[in-house]
């Protein structure tokens, strides 16, 4: 017997992303995120880091919220990309345990957290509800 409320038709595979080798592998070696991300722009563990970087910086300006913000962003429309072209139709698991999802999921979280912290509380709402779509253990 099925669950009322069960989706009959089952969820969506997991969505996979394909690692980016070269990226990875300079980030890796202490390259600066902003060469990473400029040599492979489509490299959203690259723009995660960049967003990371300045959000997390010691006595954060607006500046840094907004640098925070819009390397997030950047990095979560490169991963939008990414997901789509592997077979992502806008909703279904994309797992953290998968170590190539997490820089689109890290952009993600950079982002919900800037856009709290600027007041754009939409914003945070959706990219809370995409991490919990995604990852169920991502969000609060």
């Amino acid at each position: 017997m099925t669950h009322p409320h069960q989706n009959l038709l089952g969820e969506p595979p997991a969505t996979l992303l394909p690692g980016t080798p070269e990226a990875e592998a300079e980030l890796a070696a202490g390259d600066p995120p902003a060469e990473v991300a400029a040599h492979h722009p489509t490299a959203s563990a690259a723009w995660a880091a960049l967003a990371e970087a300045a959000i997390d910086r010691p006595e954060r300006a607006l500046a840094d919220t907004v640098e925070a913000y819009a390397y997030a962003r950047t990095g979560y429309h490169r991963g939008l990309d990414a997901l789509r072209r592997n077979g992502w139709k806008g909703y279904g698991p994309v797992p953290w345990s998968h170590e190539p999802n997490r820089g689109f999921l890290r952009c993600v979280i950079v982002l919900a957290r800037a856009a709290e912290a600027i007041g754009e509380v939409d914003e945070q709402q959706r990219c809370t509800q995409l991490l919990r779509d995604c990852d169920p253990s991502l969000a609060p």
